[in-house]
Parts: structure tokens; C-alpha cells; sequence
């Protein structure tokens, strides 16, 4: 393939719809002019995220008991969602938003040109805070772009390796780590630098790129948002683990022009990570109990259904 242009974002998304909008169609109306092919905004772009991890069933800026502020959710057919397509144009852009789907609100990440969806993602993994707010997905699929075969996570689902290996098996040889990655909520440091979340966040980043011999593209959230203070630290990293570009703690863009399928290519010249693997030798890992599966899903479910209630009754 040729060089592409690739970016990933730091920037402060709220829950002021038409705001976001008119925010995105000046910044993709620069990217498009900078030459860009794929353009990673942070997740929860459209609506924002939630605003506490530790009391999100109290979690309303009116510190009112039993308040909320939720994310607006949105089908995937609606309007809101084809506008962000029809900004796209010939690029590739990746967003995130709360999805609606048969009553349940799902963390989505949405990879969408001009022509179309070209692939979605929904958060599997859930911190305590999110599981009322959202149901959880099931799966991670890679799928074709114009710049190639990607795949999407949304934050905590880079903590665990198996996110991104499932996806670099399927084929990604990119991938677009979407987050709304706040600071430490027990333990914050003075300076976001600092911050132990700050520490991993950037870890996560070079490691899952390293591991998977594959471009990896971290956007994320900055400024503040209820109780959450986000870390920005965009970054595009290289199949070696190294940061090509990246933002600071305030909004930016880290934006590099490569070669994806030759910086692959090269990486795995000698040492292929994907083909080395002896999944044998990994029991559990690759052995997985299907009952324990089976009842930590019901225990998800059985949490989605509680927050559900709870929203409905707040509502009434």
C-alpha cells in the first residue's frame, strides 16, 4: 500500500449535541485539507460520557440523590449518526457514542467514510461504574477499510491483552484504541502526568502495539466532565512500541504519514509474534471454562437489568 495519513485526537466532547457537531465539521474540514485517510476522535464522542465511576446512579452535576446524566443513546440509523458519515467524506473516521439497540444502550465505536459503516465496536469490558450505565458487547471483529484492515477498542478494553491479539488474529494490521480515559478516581496526583492511569494509559498503548506487531492509534477525552478528570496523551505508535507522534494532557493532534502494511511487514520480518504463539502451552487462556463464562455473562445482565430498573424508576 501506499502512505496514509493517520491521526488521533485529544479533544473535550460534552453532551451538547449540536456543539459536537459543528465542532467536528470545522475539525474534519482540516483534516480532509491536511491530506488525512484515517481520523480517530475519543470514544463517547457524540454525547460525552458518563460523569462519575464510583456513584453513577448519583451522578447528575446536581448532586441531587438518585439524579441522572446519561449520555443522549442513539440507533444506529439515526440522523445524528449519518451526519458524522456524511462530514467523513473520503476519510475514515472512528467515533464513539452511545448506541440504542432493542432498549439496551451500548459504548460504541463507529468507523464510517463518506460511503458508508465500515465497522463497529462495542465496549466488552466494563469498570463497575459503566455496567448500569451500559450493556456490554460480545465480540471483536476486524474489518476493511481503504487503509487497510482495522479493528476497533473502546479504553478499558486495551487493559487486557486478549482485545487486541483477537483482533491483530483476525487480520488488523491497525488499530484504533478509542477512550474516554480519566485520571485516577482514588488516587489522583496533583499533575495528570502524574497520575498512575496517566502511567498506564501510555503503557497499554506501546505494549498492545508491540504485542501485536500492528500501528496502533490511541485518541482520547481531555478537559473535565463531572467528577472525571481525562488524560488526553493521543498518540500513534508504531509495530515497535514506539510513540511516532502525540498530544500532551491538553486538546491536539498526533498525526503521522506511513506506510502501514510495510511498517508491518518489517516488524515481523524476523520475529512474527502471531505465528511464534504456541496457544498449547496457554491452558485456561485459550481452554476457557464455559460455565464460568456462562454465569459471569448472566451476573452482566443481571447488572444491566438493575440499572435499567433504576433509570426507569427515576424516571417515573
Amino acid at each position: 500500500m501506499t502512505p496514509v495519513r493517520i491521526g488521533a485526537v485529544a479533544a473535550h466532547f460534552g453532551r451538547d449535541v449540536g456543539r459536537t457537531l459543528a465542532k467536528l465539521e470545522a475539525m474534519l474540514a482540516g483534516a480532509r485539507r491536511d491530506g488525512t485517510d484515517l481520523l480517530v476522535l475519543p470514544g463517547a464522542t457524540i454525547g460525552g460520557y458518563v460523569p462519575d465511576l464510583q456513584h453513577p446512579w448519583a451522578a447528575g452535576h446536581s448532586r441531587t440523590p438518585g439524579a441522572q446524566d446519561l449520555p443522549p443513546a442513539f440507533a444506529l440509523d439515526d440522523a445524528i449518526v449519518d451526519q458524522v458519515r456524511r462530514l467523513a467524506g473520503p476519510m475514515v473516521i472512528c467515533f464513539g457514542f452511545c448506541e440504542l439497540e432493542d432498549g439496551l444502550r451500548y459504548n460504541t465505536a463507529l468507523a464510517v467514510s463518506g460511503d458508508g459503516v465500515l465497522g463497529r465496536h462495542r465496549k466488552v469490558h466494563q469498570p463497575l461504574g459503566e455496567v448500569a450505565a451500559y450493556a456490554a458487547g460480545d465480540r471483536f471483529a476486524a474489518f476493511d477499510t481503504p487503509v487497510g484492515r482495522m479493528g476497533m477498542l473502546i479504553d478499558y478494553d486495551k487493559t487486557f491483552p486478549e482485545s487486541a491479539r483477537s483482533l491483530a488474529l483476525d487480520g488488523a494490521q491497525v488499530v484504533a484504541a478509542l477512550s474516554a480515559w480519566p485520571a485516577s478516581v482514588t488516587n489522583r496526583a496533583e499533575r495528570l502526568g502524574d497520575d498512575r492511569q496517566a502511567r498506564l494509559f501510555d503503557l497499554y498503548d506501546a505494549a498492545r502495539a508491540a504485542e501485536n506487531q500492528v500501528v496502533w492509534v490511541s485518541s482520547n477525552q481531555t478537559g473535565v466532565f463531572g467528577d472525571l478528570r481525562f488524560l488526553g496523551q493521543a498518540k500513534v505508535v508504531d509495530p515497535a512500541g514506539r510513540a511516532l507522534a502525540r498530544t500532551g494532557t491538553k486538546g491536539g493532534l498526533a498525526a503521522v504519514e506511513l506506510d502501514v502494511a510495510a511498517e508491518v511487514a518489517r516488524a515481523r520480518r524476523l520475529l512474527h509474534h502471531l505465528v511464534e504463539r504456541r496457544p498449547a502451552a496457554y491452558g485456561p487462556v485459550t481452554d476457557a471454562d464455559r460455565a464460568d463464562a456462562d454465569r459471569a455473562e448472566a451476573d452482566r445482565a443481571e447488572a444491566a437489568r438493575a440499572g435499567a430498573d433504576r433509570v426507569d424508576g427515576a424516571r417515573r
